[in-house]
């Protein structure tokens, strides 16, 4: 891949997320209305905020991003509204500061904890099912994409090509069962109050900084041993993810719509191993051998809908082999694919 692809800068990389396409401009188009991310804030946030105001500049189209958040990271807001983003620091927890927010015709709600959960199952279930309750009557006039997670499936037979959007949840562990929690909790409103909605079931997104193949690709250039237990995973650039994230507010529906958003390969845990090997010049060392079952999403209504992924499984290794070997900055936010209990 060695080239003008490469992403080498975290500038270039955060240019690269906030790239629209024709279609997510040609979508936004139809969508009338500002657009409010709660949960600005989190790994995916700030470059869906990005990709959303660059996707609204380029189209001409007369809409405010507003992104909202706790800012424990003031240079993180500092960055979004030197972008062009509207900024509002709220602890959605707090009622009084979230029944204050604007109204906003589009939510996209980002809002949630899964690290740490255990030992503080109280929090999580607070942020993930209690809080969706009060954003669903605050925001009963609104449509809402749900950030929610392929995780509240049960794992999959290998080759059976994932779970699709017909497969009934199963969620193992605490964090899943809340995630599985706040879908309800939405669903009721939007029964309840008619609010058009829809359920983005992601996993998992890749950026340079974090990630399963960062995870992977660390473990071969450290020379670590990597556990294939969880032998298979689906992965997507987070870009596309985005995309497809704020493109979902064309399909929010009542009763609410379910959208998995993966990319569309069964990963071999050991076949990208090997494909960093390669690039890195490194040996790939493993322990364990691959389960019969997997956390595996099956994404094939998304890419009906919205097409397939613009970057590739492939383009993802060889910009992260590339990554790696120039020492780029990573984040230290493992995802902890590799967990067969559901103890995040």
């Amino acid at each position: 891949m060695k080239g003008e692809n490469a992403v080498k800068t975290i500038e270039e990389l955060e240019a690269k997320l906030a790239e629209p396409s024709e279609a997510l401009i040609q979508d936004l188009s139809t969508v009338t209305g500002d657009i409010l991310i709660l949960g600005v804030g989190g790994k995916m946030g700030p470059s869906l905020a990005r990709l959303a105001l660059n996707a609204v500049r380029e189209g001409g189209l007369n809409k405010r991003i507003i992104g909202v958040s706790r800012f424990s990271n003031e240079e993180a807001r500092r960055e979004l509204e030197e972008a062009g983003i509207e900024t509002i620091s709220c602890d959605l927890l707090n009622d009084d500061e979230l029944m204050k927010l604007p109204h906003a015709d589009n939510i996209i709600y980002m809002a949630g904890n899964k690290f740490g959960t255990t030992g503080r199952e109280h929090f999580t279930w607070g942020m993930n099912t209690y809080l969706p309750g009060r954003v669903a009557e605050k925001y009963k006039d609104s449509r809402i994409v749900v950030f929610s997670s392929g995780n509240i499936y049960p794992f999959m037979p290998v080759g059976s090509g994932g779970a699709s959007e017909a497969i009934t949840p199963e969620p193992i562990g605490e964090y899943a069962q809340s995630t599985l929690g706040r879908e309800r909790i939405f669903e009721y409103h939007s029964h309840k109050n008619g609010t058009p909605m829809l359920f983005y079931r992601l996993n998992y997104a890749i950026d340079m900084r974090y990630g399963v193949l960062l995870e992977i690709a660390k473990s071969v250039n450290e020379q670590r041993a990597i556990n294939l237990t969880m032998g298979h995973a689906n992965v997507i650039w987070q870009g596309d993810a985005n995309q497809m994230a704020l493109r979902c507010l064309t399909e929010c529906t009542n009763p609410p719509s379910i959208m998995n958003i993966t990319g569309p390969e069964t990963m071999s845990i050991r076949w990208a191993a090997e494909e960093f090997a390669k690039r890195l010049g490194k040996e790939a060392i493993f322990e364990g051998t691959e389960a019969e079952l997997a956390l595996l999403n099956n994404a094939s209504k998304s890419h009906q809908r919205f097409g397939y992924p613009a970057v590739s499984l492939l383009q993802m290794i060889d910009w992260l082999a590339e990554w790696i070997e120039a020492g780029g900055a990573t984040w230290n936010k493992p995802t902890h694919f590799q967990e067969r209990k559901g103890k995040f």
